[in-house]
């Protein structure tokens, strides 16, 4: 992998995070109510379901931004496969299969900027350290 490819996939997934999260915000308490519904008849609790619909999309925008200005690029894979991986196990609680092929996806997305961090030279991280 070279570093235009590193940059486009770091871009690509940057950009669809930075996506759900940006237009999610606006609407962040209709966001959680369809949440809290999707979830209702599933064994996770309500407790545990509203929280982290208020928090899934300032997770999205803020992990987004990050991937798209190359800002903690390491901190930022790893905090959006955590992300990735809460929404996979939810989505098995409430059996929605068809999603599943969509976050394996960027999970992927997500292990691939991590195994070929080092070609992430065009990114704030490497301004910073004076490259």
């Amino acid at each position: 992998m070279n570093t235009v490819s590193f940059l486009l996939l770091r871009l690509a997934i940057g950009a669809s995070f930075f996506g759900h999260g940006l237009v999610r915000l606006p609407k962040l308490a209709a966001f959680s109510g369809w949440m809290t519904g999707t979830f209702k008849k599933s064994m996770l609790p309500e407790m545990l379901v509203i929280p982290f619909s208020y928090a899934l999309p300032v997770a999205e925008f803020i992990i987004g931004l990050l991937l798209l200005s190359g800002l903690f690029t390491k901190a930022a894979a790893v905090a959006g496969s955590i992300v990735m991986l809460i929404l996979i196990f939810g989505t098995c609680m409430i059996e929605n299969w068809e999603a599943l092929p969509s976050q394996f996806i960027h999970i992927a997305f997500l292990a691939a900027l991590l195994q070929f961090i080092q070609h992430n030279s065009w990114a704030l991280d490497e301004m910073m350290r004076g490259k």
